[in-house]
């Protein structure tokens, strides 16, 4: 059977790297005793993939990984069990049985929402609702991506699906394209947000929180975005 895990994660574990959640997540699920699957072969590894690997320092509310087991009670007493092994900052939100057709959670990727806050005396002067709609109304957002081997000059636009400012929170709410072939990352959006009112992002200063991830399961040339666990039932 194959589940999609959705937890959340924050506090000190912010500063985990993805490999590091992926051993925890290993030997949790070993210690909780959850009949998962492994791989056939000379060196059988517990059948495991996550959704899309979030960036150091970073907190979430919608992190996915997809598991095989043999066996399954309940989500509820999965989530309970497998909580009950959790360290402070790590915590199992849901459990969705997958169909059989599914993709893989990392392959499902399409897109990701933030909310981007800021840290005392960070607050940016010129932040306010207007400014956020004229920065995204703009025909245009042309920024610098910097690559592994060199630089590419493109037009963000079609990668930001929303970006709003909530006034009663006062953060910026941001979807942005985290599909393999867009990966749009929260900071480069802000530093050309940044850039058009003449100032330079200090990345010490924002708090940024994935809030979900999702698909893209509209039609061919069109985006219908749902979370992950959304193609998932209960069990």
């Amino acid at each position: 059977m194959k589940l999609r895990v959705k937890f959340s994660k924050h506090g000190a574990l912010k500063f985990i790297g993805h490999l590091d959640v992926m051993r925890y997540f290993q030997k949790a699920i070993r210690r909780a005793g959850i009949d998962i699957a492994y791989s056939t072969g000379f060196s059988p590894h517990q059948i495991m993939s996550f959704a899309a690997p979030l960036g150091v320092g970073l907190e979430s509310n919608g992190e996915y990984m997809d598991i095989e087991v043999c066996s399954l009670t309940s989500a509820k007493e999965f989530v309970d069990t497998l909580n009950a092994q959790m360290a402070d900052g790590i915590w199992i939100l849901e459990v969705k049985l997958l169909p059989e057709h599914a993709g893989n959670a990392m392959a499902s990727v399409a897109a990701a929402k933030y909310s981007i806050a800021f840290r005392e005396g960070y607050f940016p002067s010129f932040l306010s609702s207007q400014t956020i709609q004229e920065f995204y109304e703009q025909k245009e957002i042309i920024i610098t991506k910097k690559t592994k081997k060199s630089e590419i000059i493109f037009d963000m636009k079609p990668f930001i699906y929303e970006c709003t400012y909530d006034t009663q929170n006062t953060c910026i709410n941001l979807i942005v394209d985290a599909s393999s072939a867009g990966n749009i990352k929260p900071t480069l959006v802000l530093k050309a947000l940044y850039a058009l009112h003449q100032q330079t992002l200090d990345e010490f200063g924002v708090l940024i929180t994935r809030e979900e991830t999702y698909a893209n399961v509209g039609t061919e040339g069109s985006v219908l975005l749902e979370p992950l666990g959304f193609m998932g039932s209960d069990y």
